[in-house]
């Protein structure tokens, strides 16, 4: 799918949702938790794809809910059809925290899915942070001008020994895609925390294994950190690294969520700071809130250096905004230019 700009909502102006699933329930438990917000208008609902791209040409809804199993034509098929469209609506899956939902879900992602959101009773807490992140608002501090840090004086270039991502919203087509510009020797150990629930992330590795001939695997604790692998952080764990005997290993727990988000990259970042010092190169990516903005100053103090994913390439500009905002990005680059940036700093074109 093409990449959307995030829409400026003003005061009083509510975004347009419709809901199309064939559950009558789920219907209506979504529009009654959506009703409770005055900035959500849900607009209609649809029972299946094909009359939802029909409401979708009478309602012009800012973000469809979408169901994946439906009759007549499935959320799979209508993602295809929309794939292309300049002016679609965002899309939120439906899903469920199972294998057969992981799998969907990552299919409907890498057809354009923006996110997903869980079937659940309490649906609503989590459907409104994600419905509101595709739009900007006045107070939103993600729209403030890019400020670059000056590096600090003396920062020694000192060769990278690794390099750490964080990444949320629109990840998974994001690692996609960067991951087949790596080299079959890169030289670097890489450190993923991607906001996903258990399961998911499992299948989130063995898809990635798929577009690198690096070995690409679900971080497991104690693991030894090796130079050329991906480790991938599961689901409900922070992962970080520590030196233990001169090897770096992984350690991962289930310490308090860090801004609601286990894995949280924060707890990455500090870690590699920590860990690595100004041997760290890190790039934050696409995502809603501000996770990793804590842990980029961190890594700025010990001189890692920070690559930022643009605005224009991001399905949401919150974490990337943020440490930008923040002034801790060293450079901001579209997404196919985060690995050459990685690959200069390494002395290699």
């Amino acid at each position: 799918m093409v990449a959307l700009a995030r829409k400026t909502r003003q005061a009083g102006e509510r975004i347009r949702v419709l809901i199309i699933d064939d559950s009558a329930v789920i219907r209506q438990l979504v529009t009654h938790a959506l009703a409770k917000d005055p900035s959500i208008e849900v607009v209609g609902t649809a029972v299946n794809g094909s009359t939802g791209l029909a409401r979708i040409a009478q309602l012009h809804p800012d973000v469809i809910l979408l169901d994946v199993e439906m009759p007549d034509m499935d959320g799979l098929e209508m993602l295809r059809r929309m794939r292309n469209d300049p002016a679609r609506p965002r899309v939120l899956l439906f899903s469920t925290l199972t294998r057969r939902g992981a799998e969907v879900t990552l299919d409907a992602l890498a057809l354009g899915a923006d996110d997903y959101v869980t079937k659940a009773l309490n649906a609503g807490a989590e459907l409104l942070p994600k419905i509101k992140q595709f739009f900007l608002f006045p107070a939103d501090p993600s729209r403030a001008a890019p400020v670059l840090p000056t590096p600090p004086v003396g920062r020694a270039a000192r060769p990278p020994e690794v390099l750490a991502i964080g990444v949320s919203t629109g990840g998974p087509n994001a690692l996609t895609a960067i991951l087949p510009q790596l080299p079959p020797d890169f030289p670097l150990p890489i450190l993923i925390v991607q906001h996903m629930p258990p399961v998911f992330t499992r299948f989130l590795a063995e898809r990635l294994q798929t577009c690198t001939s690096l070995k690409v695997e679900e971080a497991t604790d104690a693991t030894s950190v090796i130079a050329g692998s991906i480790f991938i952080a599961p689901g409900d764990h922070h992962m970080q690294v520590r030196r233990n005997n001169g090897k770096v290993m992984i350690k991962l727990d289930q310490s308090p969520p860090e801004n609601s988000c286990r894995p949280s990259v924060d707890a990455l970042f500090r870690s590699v700071a920590a860990v690595y010092g100004h041997s760290a190169v890190a790039a934050i990516f696409t995502g809603q809130g501000q996770d990793g903005t804590l842990g980029a100053k961190v890594l700025n103090a010990h001189g890692a250096y920070l690559i930022a994913q643009d605005q224009v390439t991001s399905v949401v500009w919150g974490m990337p905004g943020s440490v930008v905002a923040s002034g801790l990005a060293d450079c901001v680059v579209p997404l196919e230019r985060v690995v050459p940036e990685v690959l200069k700093r390494l002395g290699k074109k």
